[in-house]
């Protein structure tokens, strides 16, 4: 970090004093240094911005250097439009990873190509290239997608498996493709699911409040919200595994869904702040510090996202709270990158000045292991004894109570939702005693909010209009059922979803999705073919339809294992996010301590 803190003070200095190094005295035709002026220079430069002359020398060569070469390439990009891409290696200690990495190429040249060359050169075998914070699609070309001469590209080295495993390089990208999708498909059919069916066969989530209550969110931005959720739980699982590439590729996955929901609901919920802190610290953790302009960005929104949230002296967050010291951490984080990124732009009074915020901060969140094992002994987990402390101040009687009311308060909700589970169940099995099947009869109740006589007239109703739509034998469109043909459900189920619910295509998919492809034989029964003689083929000798029960039942199957792996990843605690137990943000505090501490002994 020194070296890009010194490079900004010294570019700083340089627009200040309209010095520019690419012209003679400093660059000679040949594109060679002038060796004295660039001394002289040095040793002017060296007691203002507080660094050794053999530094700041090494440094303002590195610039010139590198200012020479852009307009070397602006003029080649001008004559046979091949563009200069800056690439930002990973960090592994080689010496060629540490230094500026260019690559020249066409602008109208597939992503592919361009990953194929990077992964050759430097010898990696699986890679995304981010560029502004947006992994660039491999079909794509590039000028399609924004990059242009002189684009940052950062290269990110994604899913390398031990080498033991000996895996090809096809495999890996199979298996990171694999990754991304399968989260993708398990949150999908999540997002699709209304709570109609019984929850403990068929698990859906819910958005609520911090309180645990239901939020009525539109459907559509239901289910961006669910994915984008999704993939930050999934990001956020690989961080704390410290597999920072993988996570990164997930966080950003959840940025794009959440650009699809509405912006009032972004700022609305403190998720959408908390997902540009764990990206930016993805961005520091792989020393990615050329990600500057699209890490600043991202923790403006954070910084406006949690005053939207929670107020200005977070007077909201205590008002449905009743407490803040538990979301202090993500201030802490936020001070700390903030810091971070000001000493990276050369600016160091107000890199210092955040660090005192964070140091002030630390002092009063950073758990006190006595404290901590005093609760303990009471029979509170750690996590417990470590949010309670710095929702109380640190008061280990006031932690006590605070921790057991909390219990009460998830005991009383998960009460409630046993009880109403219960009560939903006693209202199926009374209308599955009239007749109706359980499907039926869980989806009408579900949208009666659980009113039996609500749902008894649903159903009549549906029957009745299901009864006239079957009497007047109408055919089914085969347009509409290619399309969900297309969508991969099967012929008979797509038309028999398609005369339920009278030809609509939308209510049709969702009626698939909610019963992940099969329909059950009440619902198969209550649509027959329109003729006797369909009505024949589709019995069960007929071949077709054998063959194609078991790939129903094979895709149920997947569905089930699909929401069950991405279930692993989603915190069965509230405040998992929350509890920070501050060991990196010690270390990052420590060496930008380091840094600030240096520079002012320079300047002395």
């Amino acid at each position: 970090m020194a070296e890009e803190n010194l490079e900004a003070k010294l570019k700083h200095h340089l627009k200040q004093d309209k010095i520019q190094l690419w012209n003679p005295p400093y660059t000679n035709d040949n594109n060679e240094p002038g060796k004295t002026q660039m001394q002289d220079l040095a040793e002017g430069y060296a007691p203002m911005v507080g660094f050794a002359v053999s530094e700041v020398g090494s440094v303002l060569e590195a610039i010139r250097a590198q200012t020479v070469k852009r307009g070397q390439g602006n003029k080649a990009f001008k004559e046979t439009c091949v563009a200069t891409l800056e690439l930002m290696l990973p960090r592994d200690g080689k010496k060629e990873t540490k230094k500026k990495n260019y690559l020249e190429t066409k602008l109208d040249f597939p992503v592919q190509e361009i990953m194929n060359r990077i992964g050759e050169k430097y010898g990696f075998k699986y890679i995304k290239l981010i560029l502004n914070g947006k992994t660039l699609s491999a079909e794509q070309r590039l000028d399609e997608q924004g990059v242009r001469n002189n684009s940052k590209i950062m290269v990110l080295r994604v899913n390398e498996e031990d080498r033991r495993r000996q895996i090809t390089e096809e495999e890996q990208k199979k298996n990171q493709k694999e990754s991304i999708d399968r989260t993708q498909k398990g949150f999908q059919i999540l997002s699709e699911r209304d709570g109609s069916e019984d929850p403990e066969t068929t698990p859906f989530l819910e958005i609520a409040d911090q309180k645990g209550n239901p939020l009525q969110i539109p459907h559509e931005e239901k289910k961006a919200l669910i994915l984008a959720m999704g993939f930050h739980e999934k990001g956020r699982s690989l961080l704390k595994r410290k597999q920072h590439d993988n996570a990164l590729c997930h966080l950003l996955q959840a940025d794009q869904q959440f650009g699809r929901c509405g912006s009032a609901l972004l700022t609305s919920v403190d998720n959408y702040a908390v997902l540009q802190l764990d990206i930016v610290w993805c961005y520091q953790a792989l020393e990615a510090l050329s990600c500057l302009d699209d890490g600043k960005m991202r923790l403006q929104k954070a910084e406006d996202c949690f005053l939207h949230c929670y107020g200005e002296q977070q007077q909201r967050l205590l008002m449905i709270k009743g407490s803040q010291g538990r979301e202090e951490v993500l201030f802490l984080r936020l001070y700390l990158l903030q810091s971070l990124l000001s000493y990276v732009e050369g600016n160091d009074s107000q890199a210092a000045q955040q660090l005192q915020k964070v140091e002030s901060l630390y002092s009063r969140l950073c758990p006190d292991l006595d404290k901590m094992t005093q609760l303990m002994s009471l029979g509170f987990s750690e996590r417990e004894a470590r949010l309670g402390l710095r929702a109380c101040q640190g008061d280990i009687e006031e932690a006590a109570m605070h921790i057991t009311n909390r219990r009460q308060e998830r005991e009383a909700l998960k009460e409630r939702e046993e009880a109403k589970r219960s009560s939903r169940l006693e209202a199926v099995a009374v209308l599955t005693e009239m007749g109706y099947s359980r499907a039926d009869a869980s989806r009408a109740l579900h949208q009666a909010q659980g009113d039996v006589n609500r749902a008894y007239a649903i159903l009549v109703d549906a029957q009745t209009v299901l009864v006239s739509n079957n009497n007047s034998e109408r055919a089914v469109s085969e347009e509409l059922v290619q399309q969900l043909l297309y969508l991969g459900f099967e012929r008979q189920v797509s038309e028999t979803a398609l005369r339920l619910t009278d030809g609509d295509l939308q209510l049709a998919t969702h009626l698939l999705l909610d019963n992940q492809g099969v329909l059950s034989p009440d619902l198969l029964s209550a649509s027959p073919p329109s003729s006797p003689s369909e009505e024949h083929s589709s019995s069960s000798d007929d071949p077709s339809t054998s063959r194609h029960r078991p790939r129903t039942s094979s895709k149920a199957k997947e569905d089930r294992e699909l929401v069950n792996e991405v279930l692993e990843d989603i915190s069965r605690h509230e405040e998992d996010y929350l509890d920070l137990t501050l060991e990196e943000e010690s270390e990052l505090i420590a060496t930008m301590k380091s840094y600030l501490s240096r520079g002012n002994a320079h300047a002395v």
